[in-house]
Parts: C-alpha cells; sequence; structure tokens
C-alpha cells in the first residue's frame, strides 16, 4: 500500500508544537470571549448620576423643582435611628417619617417630582448621626424599621452611607447586613427587587480597612450589592501635597476597584474588571470641603466625569444639591463649610450639570408603583374638605408666608402675604406668584390638625400695655412675639403679613414645641 504523503513524518516535537499553538489559539479565543462578556454584561447596566439632598438642611432645599435635568434624581438623606426610639427611623433625628410628612411636606414633594418622570432614593446613616444598626440590635426589628421606610416611599434603591461608628462597630456591620439581605429577598419574592449601594469613606490609596470590612460582611450575608460608592472627599493628610482633588478621586477609584476584585474574588465571584467598574461610583464634595484647603473644582468636575464615562463607572453623584450654588454676597467666610452654597464662583454653572451630562438617572420606582405621567384633563379634581390635608383655597380669605391652602387637587404654600391671587394662575411667573407648588393631594390624606395654644398659655394683647422685646401674648387664639419696644401696635398688622409689623407670628411647628416644653421656652 503506497503512502499518501511520502516523505512528511509528523515527529513528536511537530506534535507537541502543533497542541501547543493550538492550545495558545483556543487560550486567547476564551480570554477575548471573557472580555467580550465582561464588556457585554457591563454595558448592559447604565451610568447613573444622582445627587444627594439633606431633607433637614436650612435654608430648606426644594428638591420637587430640579434646577436641571441632571438634578431630578436625587438621594434624599439622612434616615437614622431616632433619639428615643433606637429602632424608629427619623429624619436627622429631627423628624419622624410622619412628621416630616406633615411639616416638610416629604411625601407630597416626592410625589411631584414623581410627576415630573423624576426619582428618588434614601440614604441611611451619614456622619453625624447613628445609622438605625448601631442602636437597634434585634435583627428582626432593624429590618422592619429598614422596610418601613422602603415601603412609604416605594423606593426600589436604598444608600446606606456608613461612617463613624456606623463604621467602625463589628456587630452592627453584621446586623446590618443580616438585615438588608433578608429584607432584599423579601422584597424580590414580592417581586419588587430592592437595589443596594454601600457608600464609604476613602483614600486615595482606596477604601480603608474598615471600609473593606463592611464590603466584606454584606457579601458574606449574601446582599447584592449594587455598588461601593466611595465618598471622594475630605482626604486630610491622605491626600499627596501639591496633588489636585481631581488626582486624589482617580487615584481612590483604581484603588478601589482592585480591592473589589479581590473581595469578590474571595467571595467566589470572579468578574472583569468593566464589570467591577459598574460596580463603582464617585461621589464628590463640591466645592469647598470640610478639609480646610481642599477644594472641589469645576474643572475637577469635568475631569471626574470624563474618567467615569471612560471607565464605565456604574454611578456619579455629589454633596450636595443643597449647595450647588455660588454663595452670596452676605456669606464671606467662604472656608466655612455652607450647607446653602459651594463657597466658590460657579460662574453661573451648575456642578450637577457638569457631573450628570450624558448619564441616566437612577432608576427607583418600580414600573408597578410608579405614578403615572400627568395628562392633560378637562376638569380638575373635586376639593374635598374632609380629605384635603389643609383649609382649601378662598378668594376672600388673607394668607400669609408659610400657610398651605389646597386648589384643584395641589397643596400650595404662600410665599408672603396674599388675598385674592389664583394658586395654579397658568401665566404668573415664579418671581410674581406668590404661592408656591408643593405637590398633589396624596392618597389617604386628611386634614391636618391644627395646633392650637390654650387659653392662658399667654397673657391677651391689651392696647394699654407697653411691650418689650420678647414678650409674648395671645391674640385671636395664636401666639405673638414682640419684636422691638412697642405700644398700641396690634398683632393684626402680623396676621396680614406686613413686613413692618412689630410681631412675630409664631408657626404651629413652633407652637407644638411651646406645649411640650414644661416651662413653654
Amino acid at each position: 500500500m503506497s503512502q499518501r504523503f511520502p516523505g512528511r513524518k509528523l515527529s513528536w516535537f511537530r506534535l507537541t508544537a502543533f497542541i501547543a499553538v493550538v492550545a495558545l489559539l483556543a487560550g486567547a479565543g476564551y480570554v477575548a470571549l471573557g472580555r467580550y462578556n465582561d464588556a457585554r454584561a457591563a454595558s448592559a447596566e447604565p451610568a447613573m448620576f444622582s445627587g444627594y439632598v439633606d431633607v433637614t438642611a436650612t435654608p430648606s432645599y426644594s428638591f420637587e423643582k430640579p434646577v436641571s435635568e441632571s438634578a431630578d434624581s436625587v438621594v434624599l438623606s439622612f434616615i437614622v435611628s431616632s433619639k428615643d426610639k433606637a429602632c424608629e427611623p427619623s429624619w436627622g433625628t429631627f423628624y419622624s417619617m410622619d412628621a416630616a410628612g406633615q411639616e416638610l411636606d416629604v411625601d407630597r414633594r416626592i410625589a411631584r417630582l414623581l410627576q415630573q418622570g423624576g426619582s428618588v432614593s434614601v440614604s441611611f446613616g451619614g456622619q453625624a448621626n447613628d445609622e438605625l444598626a448601631v442602636r437597634c440590635t434585634d435583627v428582626a426589628e432593624l429590618q422592619a424599621a429598614y422596610a418601613s421606610v422602603v415601603e412609604r416611599y416605594e423606593l426600589s434603591a436604598i444608600d446606606l452611607d456608613l461612617e463613624g461608628p456606623g463604621l467602625s462597630d463589628t456587630a452592627a456591620l453584621k446586623r446590618r447586613a443580616t438585615a438588608i439581605a433578608a429584607l432584599q429577598s423579601q422584597r424580590l419574592a414580592a417581586k419588587h427587587p430592592l437595589s443596594v449601594w454601600l457608600t464609604l469613606p476613602v483614600a486615595p490609596t482606596g477604601l480603608t480597612a474598615e471600609g473593606t470590612s463592611a464590603v466584606a460582611a454584606m457579601l458574606d450575608a449574601k446582599v447584592d450589592l449594587a455598588g461601593v460608592n466611595i465618598m471622594t472627599m475630605d482626604y486630610g493628610g491622605s491626600k499627596a501635597a501639591g496633588s489636585t482633588m481631581l488626582e486624589a478621586s482617580t487615584a481612590a477609584a483604581t484603588a478601589t476597584h482592585a480591592q473589589l476584585g479581590a473581595l469578590y474574588k474571595a467571595d467566589g465571584q470572579d468578574f472583569g474588571a468593566d464589570w467591577l467598574w459598574r460596580k463603582i461610583g464617585l461621589t464628590p464634595m463640591i466645592g469647598q470641603n470640610d478639609v480646610a484647603g481642599e477644594i472641589f473644582t469645576l474643572q475637577d468636575a469635568v475631569g471626574l466625569h470624563d474618567f467615569a464615562v471612560a471607565k464605565g463607572v456604574g454611578r456619579v453623584s455629589m454633596w450636595s444639591l443643597n449647595r450647588d450654588a455660588t454663595c452670596g454676597p452676605n456669606y464671606p467666610d467662604l472656608t466655612r463649610v455652607s450647607d446653602g452654597c459651594s463657597g466658590i464662583d460657579q460662574k453661573g454653572k451648575l456642578f450637577s450639570t457638569v457631573l450628570g451630562e450624558g448619564l441616566s438617572v437612577l432608576p427607583t420606582q418600580s414600573a408597578t408603583s410608579a405614578p403615572a405621567q400627568p395628562t392633560v384633563q378637562s376638569t380638575f379634581p373635586t376639593d374635598n374638605p374632609a380629605t384635603s390635608p389643609y383649609p382649601i383655597w378662598s378668594d376672600l380669605a388673607v394668607y400669609v408666608e408659610g400657610d398651605r391652602i389646597v386648589l384643584n387637587g395641589n397643596v400650595y404654600m404662600a410665599k408672603w402675604w396674599t388675598q385674592g391671587d389664583v394658586p395654579d394662575n397658568p401665566v404668573a411667573t415664579d418671581g410674581l406668584t406668590p404661592w408656591q407648588l408643593i405637590g398633589p393631594v396624596l392618597p389617604g390624606d386628611k386634614p391636618a390638625p391644627q395646633v392650637t395654644a390654650p387659653a392662658g398659655t399667654y397673657p391677651l394683647w391689651s392696647a394699654a400695655k407697653v411691650y418689650d422685646q420678647g414678650d409674648r401674648v395671645m391674640f385671636d387664639g395664636r401666639i405673638f412675639e414682640a419684636k422691638w419696644w412697642n405700644r398700641e401696635e396690634s398683632p393684626l398688622a402680623s396676621l396680614q403679613g406686613s413686613p413692618s409689623a412689630a410681631w412675630k407670628l409664631f408657626s404651629n411647628a413652633q407652637v407644638a414645641q411651646i406645649l411640650a416644653t414644661p416651662d413653654g421656652k
């Protein structure tokens, strides 16, 4: 029998080389396929922008009136443990959720933002007070506390901002992770999945040891983390002399990326680089930081945005939307951090616009729970005094600053003295109308309780008496305080909204506080 290929025998050397080449090509193909799948998985998760809002800061920030397209996605901050009840959520210890709904109109303002296509998430923790898991030591009660916030505001995403004891307390880390994992499982079973972001302090070298422990605790408890949001701010001595805030922030992000890879690998999850970038969020403190000399500029914001887009970072945020403005001329010390301005001249630009350019909003409401977009209608809702939270507007009544009324299914607040001005006048400009739209009347609303001081709380006003600054009187069932020495100047002028009135009218909240204080102060 003749040979088909005479003179060409395959030696062991050639066979080994051939196998090696095939293996190399197969390996390269596997790596390329892995990188493709990694990039594909990462691109399936949209990059998002969401700005933090300090709910209890003064002056109050109207998050229901977005100043830019990027500002319509907000992370409301901070839910913490209440002063008196460890497992009861509160806004900054100042307001229970019910009180915030009544006094700050939080629920109504959320509804108004959602009507406009915005989105809302809630952050637990922060630097100033105790995150719920620090003081609430019963895991079942802790889970119920988190759930009460998620259910009240119909959230699909939450943020856990861990600082101070919230980060260093290892028992709290475990309790929190266990409670959040159980809540996630419960929400998933109800077909309302809950996205969870972990927000942590960082240095240019990456997460601190406490930060990596916090991530590990979540992974150990089988929490499905949406990502780790690093606070690229307040570096202090960890930032190299002469380096910019942008350089420190990008270094921190790069180091965190490597740390997350190791943490997920230790948990048995080995993901690609692109996917890991989607698991990272960046949150700078705009303008003047708490650390003297650290200033995050608009130029830094441009650079951080470009870095985030290039790397495919999953989330960009900022602290805070309250501060996204140039300070006014009456705020002289720009090195002193303000809750209401950035401390730098923004030259008419907004950090939220720069950082959020081209990014989507943070999805927080499920498709089934999100309110429908407002549609054109030929008739207005009927205002029912029995279910309206505030009095129905009347063109005969006199309203002063802070008074709230209901008209055509919406709640409005008076910005100054007004009578006869229709709150929903379609042609009135914002600077001229005396009314501010707060949000819609909500299902389940009922008339707000009127806080009245009992007769005798303070003496009745008398035209014959001389009053000194700080003296308090009763007039028409309400409490007034003298602004200066006066005589024969009736508190009626204050009721009518006169700026030159000698008397200051106490609000419902102030009256309630007086009645709750034994000495009436």
